[in-house]
């Protein structure tokens, strides 16, 4: 049985991709918008801190988009065997979840230990020009080790969440291990009427742990695919699904640098709960897409898709670009174009490399690990 794919929730998790390009452009570049230091602002007026403060900054808060990532994810994942009731073919998603994932991150490193060896990662002077030493200089700096790349690649970060060679895989953790945690529980108990109260339970369990997410997308797929009456009023209800819309979003845009929040739409709501704010926005956000169709066609519009499409592999690709091409043109040209006109510009060029070699990626080395997968799901 085909399963219909949600092709809105594609083009969200690409939208989420695209946040965490601009979360990793900022924080290098214009580093004031997160931190609020007049030191490390470049737009006139230290506008960069009024940006950082408004709702456009969950166009690059991190903390969100990475949240939003993984509950797609979870969402995602056994979301065909709640629809079909299909154990083998959940097993067999199961055993396919590691070939998925390792070959782009085995090229992208691959590639990054031979940047690393050319000396073309220049963050730690870029990172002096822009103000951004704190977060961007310490990157990728150390002597490269083909067999600690290896290492990394092959299962370093899918087991322990390494991310020496490129910064973003510490969520290939969440995305490998916290994979089989849905499955386990999707197998082991999603046909108990008492399995809510052991989503509680674990709720409890993994509530200070990056697994939150991709666990709490599990257990939205399940709520979503369960037949009670009062939960079809719940989703048929536009206004109340609106509301969940917005006060997602509320959510989502609170400022994650810790301080300078006083006075903002969110200054009442205190900072020690931040990373619970960023969730609950996802989950209400993300509620609320799966109940409204207007939504669900703008998510599925052509550029969304698109994005959905390259979404791992932009994830993958960004942050090396933005260290080695986005930190040589800054050095290369800030004094001829301005700091602020080679920002645009280079954004521009980054995002284009960035699209390019994501495109390269799904064409022609996620493929590699489809022909493994074709060979699993052959087993009965």
């Amino acid at each position: 049985m085909q399963t219909k794919k949600l092709i809105y929730l594609d083009g969200l998790k690409g939208l989420g991709c695209v946040m965490v390009f601009l979360t990793h452009f900022v924080f290098a570049f214009y580093y004031g918008m997160y931190h609020y230091e007049p030191a490390s602002c470049h737009l006139p007026g230290n506008l960069d801190i009024a940006i950082g403060k408004s709702p456009l900054n969950v166009l690059f808060n991190g903390n969100t988009a990475v949240r939003l990532f993984l509950v797609l994810s979870g969402y995602l994942l056994c979301r065909g065997y709640f629809l079909t009731g299909d154990r083998k073919r959940l097993k067999k998603s199961a055993l396919k979840r590691y070939l998925r994932l390792m070959p782009p991150v085995l090229a992208v490193n691959l590639a990054v230990y031979f940047c690393m060896r050319l000396g073309l990662y220049q963050n730690a002077r870029a990172a002096v020009l822009a103000g951004s030493e704190e977060w961007f200089a310490g990157f990728n700096s150390f002597a490269p080790s083909f067999t600690g790349m290896l290492k990394e690649s092959l299962y370093g970060c899918f087991l322990f969440g390494t991310n020496d060679y490129n910064g973003v895989l510490w969520t290939l953790q969440m995305l490998f291990v916290g994979a089989y945690l849905d499955y386990g529980l999707a197998l082991l108990v999603s046909r108990s009427k008492f399995r809510w109260l052991l989503y509680g339970a674990l709720t409890t369990v993994l509530l200070r742990t990056d697994f939150l997410g991709i666990y709490l997308g599990y257990v939205l797929c399940d709520f979503m695919h369960t037949n009670w009456g009062w939960k079809e009023k719940l989703c048929g209800c536009r206004v109340l699904n609106w509301c969940f819309f917005f006060a997602g979003v509320y959510f989502m845009c609170y400022p994650s640098a810790g301080f300078g929040y006083e006075g903002t739409l969110w200054g009442i709501l205190p900072f020690i709960l931040v990373n619970y704010y960023h969730i609950l926005g996802v989950l209400l956000t993300v509620f609320g897409v799966l109940n409204l169709p207007p939504v669900q066609r703008f998510f599925s519009m052509g550029g969304f898709r698109y994005l959905g499409r390259i979404s791992y592999a932009l994830y993958l690709v960004h942050f090396p670009v933005i260290a080695t091409f986005g930190s040589w043109f800054f050095l290369t040209f800030h004094e001829k174009l301005g700091y602020n006109l080679t920002g645009i510009v280079n954004l521009c060029l980054i995002s284009g490399i960035t699209v390019l070699l994501s495109e390269v990626m799904v064409r022609w080395v996620e493929p590699l690990g489809r022909k493994g997968e074709v060979w699993i799901g052959k087993i009965r």
